[in-house]
């Protein structure tokens, strides 16, 4: 497999467990390079992935000292991706829900139209947790309002980046570090011009006995997405009012 020059993947992990292998494995049968980001991880799993990554020399692990969120996460591996001369990032979360299979179809998207962010949109069976599924109603409501329709999913996180963008966005706010990242990546690249490209993609959700780890915790995140939608709100409204532009940024074609 030929390793790309302008286009990786990045995995944010924390204590996932023997789980995050597996992810690992699967995605560098399909892709390369691969880079994992152990987020403050205390379950051995950092030393786990460097003993890989020694075997491996597509793959990459770089270690945070301590828990910081998959949005800082994520914003860790871009920075350094970008400083490597990468463009574009594939997020994959660690636990296995996501399709490492269609690893390639989103890249292909994404090198087709590189301008754009290429946005998984969850294909659910019938073992998905009713919780999950319908839970997100009501973000994805928000995030078609704030977007015009642009997003389609909001929370799914299987997705690829234009990096600069990205990070455009991320440094004109304290936000975006936690749970809020992946809902409002999308709404501040759609205010910045950057095109949505949905796709359906097939998630699963192991169970504890099949490795599966959710770190999600429905109060407290919950209640992080219900105030990043009103701080966007705000910030939409105001434009409207022609108080503020949506997006810091000379980009802007809103």
């Amino acid at each position: 497999m030929t390793p790309s020059l302008t286009h990786l993947v990045v995995i944010p992990s924390y204590n996932t467990g023997p789980a995050v292998l597996a992810t690992v494995r699967a995605a560098r049968a399909v892709w390369a390079p691969v880079w994992v980001v152990v987020d403050g991880s205390t379950d051995g799993t950092a030393q786990l992935l460097e003993g890989e990554a020694a075997r491996d020399r597509h793959l990459r692990v770089l270690v945070l000292p301590r828990n910081q969120g998959k949005g800082s996460a994520v914003w860790h591996g871009l920075r350094a991706a970008r400083a490597a001369g990468f463009t574009h990032a594939l997020t994959l979360d660690a636990d296995g829900q996501h399709p490492a299979a269609h690893i390639p179809r989103f890249m292909a998207a994404s090198l087709a139209e590189p301008r754009a962010m290429v946005l998984g949109v969850p294909v659910f069976d019938e073992a998905a947790p009713a919780l999950r599924v319908h839970g997100r109603r009501i973000s994805n409501w928000w995030t078609r309002l704030e977007t015009g329709g642009a997003v389609r999913d909001s929370l799914f996180g299987f997705r690829v980046y234009p990096i600069a963008p990205l990070l455009a966005a991320m440094q004109t706010t304290r936000w975006m570090r936690r749970f809020d990242f992946d809902p409002e990546a999308a709404v501040r690249l759609c205010w910045q011009g950057v095109r949505a490209i949905n796709l359906p993609a097939p998630v699963v959700y192991p169970t504890a006995a099949e490795g599966g780890v959710s770190h999600f915790r429905y109060g407290r995140d919950n209640l992080l997405l219900s105030g990043m939608h009103l701080r966007l709100m705000l910030i939409w409204l105001a434009h409207r009012l022609g108080r503020v532009p949506l997006a810091f940024s000379a980009q802007s074609r809103f």
